[in-house]
């Protein structure tokens, strides 16, 4: 069977976009203060990209004293950096690995759990023609596709925000998607990388990108995918300064 995404792979620039934000990765992994110390900068970093995923969908960024969080968005997306923290990952990691949908539907829970008035929506896939055959084909090309690593990233975080499937908290759920392909795949184990801060900084470009992906064009998808890769390639950098603050 042919892999969906290999062209995607040979489209200029995209496996060398890969093999730099998989080196970049690779090399935080092995800084000194991550060798055995990564579940104190794991921890940083889910709280970072936390605060930037809340802050790209318009949401506050501020951690109130009293741990009393009363922003809607920056709840849901702590919830989710907490889900994809320490043991917690292993176990969602086991759910994505298995049944990449099962997993989409518990991110959704926890992103979207103070955004909907009804919780029967929570976890449910919008009631619109197109949405439950896309995912199911996302979730096959997770399963089946043996791309590099940054590039199933990208589809995945760029189908999820151009399908919006649920309606409420979508954004937040493809970054963290992207963040789960990253840690299941062996480029982002212990997810010690930042990228969110790179598309929070970069507001209007990542919003653009993603509006080329969802043309579906050679020129847009190879372009998100390009500009995701460096978004990952950032992140580890971000990821270094985490660590070295720590081992400082």
């Amino acid at each position: 069977m042919t892999d969906p995404l290999q062209p995607l792979v040979e489209l200029p620039g995209v496996q060398d976009a890969a093999d730099k934000a998989r080196d970049a990765l690779a090399g935080v992994h092995r800084h000194q203060a991550n060798r055995r110390g990564w579940p104190t900068t794991a921890a940083e970093a889910a709280v970072r990209a936390a605060r930037s995923s809340a802050a790209i969908e318009g949401g506050s960024i501020e951690l109130p004293a009293d741990g009393n969080v009363e922003d809607p968005i920056l709840a849901g997306a702590l919830r989710v950096g907490q889900a994809l923290d320490g043991d917690a990952l292993r176990t969602f990691v086991g759910v994505w690995e298995r049944a990449p949908l099962q997993a989409l539907a518990r991110l959704h829970l926890l992103a979207a759990a103070d955004m909907v008035e009804d919780e029967q929506q929570l976890g449910r896939p919008r009631n619109v023609p197109g949405v439950a055959e896309r995912l199911d084909l996302l979730a096959q090309t997770v399963l089946t596709s043996k791309a590099p690593a940054p590039v199933i990233a990208a589809i995945v975080h760029g189908e999820l925000l151009s399908l919006r499937p649920f309606g409420t908290g979508d954004g937040i759920v493809a970054r963290a998607a992207s963040r789960l392909v990253a840690a299941s795949s062996g480029l982002d184990p212990h997810s010690l990388g930042v990228p969110e801060v790179f598309w929070l900084r970069r507001r209007q470009a990542y919003l653009d990108a993603a509006a080329g992906f969802g043309m579906g064009t050679a020129d847009g998808v190879g372009g998100w995918v390009i500009f995701t890769c460096g978004a990952l390639e950032d992140g580890a950098r971000e990821a270094r300064s985490i660590a070295d603050a720590a081992s400082g």
